[in-house]
């Protein structure tokens, strides 16, 4: 087949090149050549903004394109309709912020999706973000139709992951001695390894797929406590987990997602972020890495990247051992 990827050199991108180029697939990308421009170098490229030069992918056809990087309906409206007879299929990587209504447990790809009382608003901000990926899902199907092929990824995580919301935890437990986590060793999350997400994209590709999927994991319901378990066994570390009470995180100001990544309170208007239903993409061929192979391959890849790396989630050294100090005496 032939795959345009737009984007296809950050995270979830360049694992779509390597899952298709493995299966054969000739592969181009269309992005501004601004991250990782030495990235596949024995791959097709054209260069350009895809909000002033969609000119530029005149004269070629495609049987898929995978869209990586739509945030603004407009510009994905653009996009669809440059592309609406030179590709076959559109695939759109939304998100699963599109649902309006977190408190649900077991969301499915039928629940209402979030709106914005001015659709014409573009700024992403922490409550635009899911109503604007769910307009863009929209444009694209408004377009395509039955031609359309949408993915709500959950947590993305694994190696090149530039956002530290997984890869914190598996290099901090390796580093051993008390450490600061979240709530209690019950509450669940929910992750999709990168490498999974792009082998069952690149398989719905190939079998000509369209509708919406929920694409997130694992296959059973995954607590923290496991997963920072994990974490210590991979990382052979000798950490020990201080778990902080939420009334303890909400009076010291310690941020879910953020201060700690991976994590949201799993009740209130958030109790079913962690227990989205991902049957349909299951019965469809989703199938997951062991949670031991993501954390040792993305331990790996972080300890590759320079020491001074400037860490975007997760707690800064001193404002955990602060943390450990008052969870200390919060607890006696």
């Amino acid at each position: 087949m032939k795959i345009l990827i737009i984007g296809g050199t950050r995270f979830l991108g360049r694992h779509l090149v390597n899952a298709a180029r493995v299966r054969g697939h000739a592969v181009t990308l269309f992005n501004r050549g601004q991250s990782n421009p030495n990235l596949f170098l024995q791959v097709d490229k054209i260069q350009g903004d895809r909000e002033k030069d969609l000119d530029q992918l005149a004269g070629q056809n495609w049987d898929a394109v995978i869209d990586t990087c739509g945030y603004v309906p407009r510009i994905v409206k653009m996009s669809a309709e440059a592309l609406k007879e030179k590709v076959e299929n559109y695939v759109f990587i939304s998100s699963i912020s599109v649902y309006a209504d977190f408190s649900k447990i077991g969301i499915n790809e039928s629940d209402a999706v979030g709106t914005l009382e001015d659709e014409s608003q573009e700024e992403i901000t922490g409550e635009s973000y899911g109503p604007l990926k769910a307009l863009c899902e929209k444009a694209v199907q408004d377009i395509f139709g039955i031609r359309s092929l949408i993915i709500r990824p959950g947590l993305i995580v694994g190696p090149h992951d530039p956002t530290d919301r997984f890869t914190y935890w598996p290099v901090r437990v390796a580093r051993g001695g008390d450490v600061f986590a979240p709530d209690r060793p019950e509450v669940l999350t929910q992750i999709i390894d990168v490498r999974d997400l792009a082998r069952f994209i690149i398989d719905l590709v190939e079998q000509n797929v369209s509708g919406v999927f929920n694409a997130t994991g694992p296959d059973h319901e995954l607590s923290f406590g496991r997963l920072l378990d994990t974490c210590k066994l991979i990382g052979n570390s000798n950490a020990k987990f201080k778990w902080a009470p939420l009334e303890f995180l909400n009076q010291h100001q310690v941020s879910a997602w953020s201060d700690m990544p991976a994590w949201l309170p799993d009740n209130g208007e958030d109790a079913g972020f962690a227990r989205v239903n991902v049957a349909k993409a299951i019965n469809a061929g989703l199938k997951f890495l062991s949670l031991e192979e993501t954390v040792h391959d993305t331990l790996e890849w972080a300890n590759s990247r320079p020491v001074d790396h400037e860490w975007r989630a997760g707690l800064r050294e001193a404002r955990e051992k602060e943390l450990l100090t008052l969870l200390e005496s919060y607890v006696q």
